[in-house]
């Protein structure tokens, strides 16, 4: 493709509040393509731990296709929550909390969840803060999809990064209860899409 194709309103407003808010680590379009096609086949809830200003919540946003799917996002920081209201308050199908994610525990099982492997949330379960595979499965009905971004590409088994095993992505490439692989969105980037079986 010589040009990249023109990016949905909704993720334009994102991106100019993330401006605003002078807040640049956010989902990037690569991933973003791939979070609207899949929310373009789900119903139900789906949600993000970790909005920031809501680029990622957008762009699932403008993959959804009818009034039956909903999104909720839950972002630590209140002002970064603020920003990303901003975007989607006269949306019915999106709710935007300032709260942790233990927050959304409730409101599951989802149909699709959206992760940051580079999470260092405090809050999250299990060493490091980390998205693993034991924090997450039960949040997710069956048939559901997982999506987790940031990880760097890797080509050996087990999977190194910085000189060492990923041990967050061999533990979700491996585990029995999802059908998973992962994706390059870019030269420098990979994600994961997992499966409940």
């Amino acid at each position: 493709m010589s040009a990249s194709p023109d990016l949905p309103d909704v993720v334009e407003r994102a991106f100019a509040v993330s401006r605003r808010a002078g807040y640049v680590s956010f989902c990037r379009n690569e991933t973003g393509r791939l979070l609207a096609m899949l929310a373009a086949t789900r119903d139900g809830t789906m949600a993000e731990f970790g909005t920031g200003c809501g680029v990622g919540t957008a762009w699932l946003r403008s993959g959804v296709r009818g009034e039956k799917a909903r999104i909720i996002t839950a972002e630590l920081d209140p002002r970064l929550a603020r920003a990303a209201g901003e975007i989607f308050e006269h949306d019915p199908l999106v709710e935007v909390l300032a709260a942790d994610w233990s927050t959304l525990l409730d409101k599951g099982p989802f149909s699709l969840l959206f992760l940051d492997a580079g999470q260092a949330d405090r809050s999250w379960p299990g060493d490091g803060g980390e998205v693993g595979v034991d924090a997450v499965a039960d949040l997710v009905e069956d048939g559901g999809i997982v999506v987790i971004d940031d990880f760097t590409p890797c080509d050996s088994w087990p999977p190194i990064t910085y000189g060492r095993v990923d041990t967050l992505r061999e533990q979700w490439l491996t585990d029995e209860r999802f059908t998973a692989v992962e994706m390059m969105v870019a030269s420098d980037a990979a994600t994961i899409i997992a499966t409940k079986r």
